[in-house]
């Protein structure tokens, strides 16, 4: 389901200078970097890059869409983690993405994590925005 403009609470802003080889910064300045492909596509690796971004992006969402469903469950996820593993590489449109999700959740056991996992993948407005157009892993 869409949301509609008026139901929008904050809107995130940024541009980009060159494309993958340049500069992307936000319109309040805190978010500010040098943005190079990474060595392994064929590129200097000393600054960031897009696959990182949205890595970062994605693990804090899905870190927050899991406190909201702990919450719901009364579970207990003090300490936990979320990574996401973000890569790119060739298709027959050019280059697509895929991603892994894993979480660490200390205070819950093996199953009750999954639980977890699978609910907060559902809420998640990242996880809503890219399903059906990645291959999303949950691990």
């Amino acid at each position: 389901m869409t949301i509609q403009q008026s139901d929008v609470l904050y809107t995130a802003v940024a541009t980009a200078e060159n494309g993958r080889d340049g500069r992307v910064a936000t319109d309040d300045g805190k978010l500010d970097v040098v943005v190079n492909p990474p060595k392994e596509m064929g590129g200097s690796g000393t600054g960031t890059n897009p696959e990182q971004l949205f890595a970062a992006g994605y693990s804090a969402c899905f870190q927050g869409a899991l406190g909201v469903v702990a919450r719901q469950e009364k579970a207990d996820i003090s300490g936990s983690t979320v990574t996401a593993k973000v890569g790119i590489g060739k298709n027959d449109d050019g280059f697509g993405i895929i991603v892994e999700i894993s979480a660490a959740i200390p205070n819950v056991d093996a199953a009750t994590a999954r639980d977890l996992l699978e609910k907060a993948h559902q809420v998640c407005p990242y996880s809503k925005a890219t399903r059906g157009n990645i291959s999303v892993t949950l691990l």
